[in-house]
């Protein structure tokens, strides 16, 4: 049973909810975000709060309860202070630019690969081992960082490749003569 819905979300200062049917949107200085909520989850908005409810006792109501807050205290996150993750490139030659909305990575191909950065999300380039991605939405950052560290994973042996920064590669030792 999820404990973390029970507690009304606080809406800070600058923030607008509206609700409209099922469809909860938070402004704020950032953006502005919308949610679908469930047939099972109840939402109303107090006195500067958020407060979500089940509507039955069933599996999927206590399920969606719990997911429809963490969701919804994301949302509003991301309309403050925004969701970032950094890229590390490591290997020799490995290097990465941007060109326009063009993200354009030489990882070790014949040829360079162009990754075309979706709307909503900022992609910057500060050295060219390094990638900054940031956004509002969390997810859609996360899923820009999957896409371009599975283009090329780090491999075990030099570390080659693209990864997560302050994430560690268990490095293997190679063949002995």
């Amino acid at each position: 049973m999820s404990r973390i819905a029970k507690h009304p979300i606080a809406l800070p200062a600058g923030v607008e909810a509206k609700l409209s049917g099922k469809k909860l949107a938070i402004k704020g200085k950032k953006g502005e975000l919308s949610l679908d909520i469930s047939n099972d989850i109840g939402a109303e908005i107090k006195d500067g709060t958020v407060i979500l409810r089940k509507l039955s006792e069933s599996r999927q109501a206590r399920n969606m309860w719990g997911t429809t807050s963490s969701l919804v205290r994301g949302m509003i996150k991301g309309v403050t202070e925004g969701f970032s993750k950094r890229l590390v490139i490591e290997g020799v030659g490995f290097r990465a630019q941007m060109k326009g909305n063009l993200l354009v990575l030489q990882i070790g191909f014949s040829h360079d690969v162009e990754y075309k950065v979706p709307a909503g999300i900022e992609v910057k380039v500060p050295k060219p081992t390094e990638i900054e991605i940031s956004g509002i939405d969390k997810q859609k950052v996360g899923q820009v960082a999957a896409e371009l560290y599975l283009m090329k994973r780090p491999e075990p042996y030099k570390g080659k490749g693209i990864n997560y920064e302050g994430r560690r590669i268990l490095r293997k030792e190679g063949k002995k003569k």
